[in-house]
């Protein structure tokens, strides 16, 4: 039986066992709170130290630093060491270097994120140079997400107003989402979100929040972006624009070969890893979705899920597992935020949420557990609602 860990009051650690429950739906679980919070958001900043809210534009830098380093060294060697190696063993050094690339990249990910926020330093230039250069590297137009993941935080668990991995009612599910309901079908849906989600939402909005008309990050013009905000989804655009045309040019001159190897390879598990990360941060059969009756910030903020991603929560820079705290005070640097997530753990009691569960068996019990959702037949919360997994 599913497992998952919530913490209680003081910190300590509660685990509660999922218990099938007749009628159908998704099993009984130790339902993480959903009324209002006996605590407000001043009460919890002033739980944590005052240094954590400090930025350091030579700390942030040393880690930017850091993963840029790692990322030349594997460079060296897929592009040296590997090709040198007796047969099959380049294979299985192709393999490696995708992988541990593909991580470290996501790191560096994370700090370009971090820009986005106003958490790389104290001064919002900087930020946004580099977080410029290093969304752009990855094919992320950096502007444009910067505004659309700024909203999701400002509206994290509306199902009116968020704006990724909106989950759905029952009467909205796609026609074929019933017949995609067993083990093949689950295997094959996620193979296409790993792969292909990050590029469709940015292109097309896939699984974020509906707009009147067609929505892509790519377009100035489009709803997701209000008027003062288009010129800087252009440069944007400019940006992976740069990218586009210098790997054209590299490929022209070392092969598509060898920059599918040496860049597209590692770019899929940079992608892969941005959905399971989103997707495990605010999927989970404990966490409510609000409409607009029950909807407020705090509680919303509230309804994200800790991750432990094992050694990748250093590698991620702790942006698995200390996500709730990130969404309360977002403009905090990364290197604090495992401090200050101690600090409001006596406080938050059992609204803080944690899962144990690895990533891999989480993503594959989410994608079972959570396919739609509905407020409680039998409850007068009918702006409250939660996951279900039967059809």
């Amino acid at each position: 039986m599913a497992q998952w860990q919530a913490m209680g009051a003081g910190g300590q650690r509660k685990t509660a066992t999922t218990k099938p429950r007749g009628g159908g739906g998704v099993a009984a679980i130790r339902r993480a709170p959903n009324s209002k919070p006996p605590f407000t958001l001043g009460q919890l900043k002033q739980a944590i130290p005052p240094h954590c809210f400090q930025r350091s534009l030579i700390k942030s830098f040393t880690y930017l630093v850091y993963d840029l380093t790692l990322v030349s060294c594997l460079y060296f060697i897929a592009s040296y060491v590997i090709p040198t190696l007796a047969y099959p063993f380049p294979l299985l050094g192709w393999a490696v270097y995708w992988a541990v690339q593909g991580c470290v990249l996501t790191g560096i990910w994370v700090i370009a994120h971090e820009c986005g926020h106003h958490a790389f330093s104290n001064y919002q230039w900087v930020d946004d140079m580099v977080g410029l250069v290093f969304h752009s590297f990855l094919l992320v137009p950096y502007f444009s997400w910067k505004y659309s993941h700024r909203r999701h935080h400002s509206n994290t668990g509306s199902l009116d107003r968020d704006e990724v991995f909106v989950p759905k009612p029952k009467s909205e599910m796609s026609w074929y989402s019933k017949s995609m309901n067993n083990p093949p079908g689950r295997l094959v849906s996620l193979i296409i979100t790993l792969v292909l989600g990050w590029p469709l939402y940015l292109l097309f909005n896939a699984s974020g929040r509906p707009y009147d008309r067609f929505a892509c990050h790519f377009d100035p013009n489009g709803p997701i972006f209000s008027t003062r905000e288009r010129a800087q989804v252009l440069v944007s655009d400019l940006g992976v624009l740069g990218v586009l045309f210098l790997l054209y040019k590299v490929a022209m001159a070392k092969g598509l070969v060898w920059v599918v190897c040496i860049y597209g390879v590692p770019l899929l598990v940079v992608n892969g890893f941005l959905v399971t990360i989103t997707y495990l941060q605010h999927t989970h059969p404990a966490l409510p979705h609000y409409d607009s009756s029950e909807w407020d910030w705090l509680k919303g903020a509230l309804s994200t899920m800790d991750r432990d991603y094992g050694v990748l929560n250093k590698v991620f820079h702790n942006i698995t597992d200390t996500h709730v705290a990130h969404h309360l005070f977002s403009t905090m640097p990364h290197y604090n935020a495992m401090e200050a997530t101690k600090a409001i753990k006596p406080i938050l009691g059992e609204y803080y949420q944690f899962d144990e569960m690895p990533f891999y068996k989480a993503l594959w019990r989410e994608a079972k557990e959570c396919l739609y959702v509905a407020p409680d037949v039998d409850s007068h919360q009918k702006g409250v609602f939660w996951y279900q997994n039967r059809y």
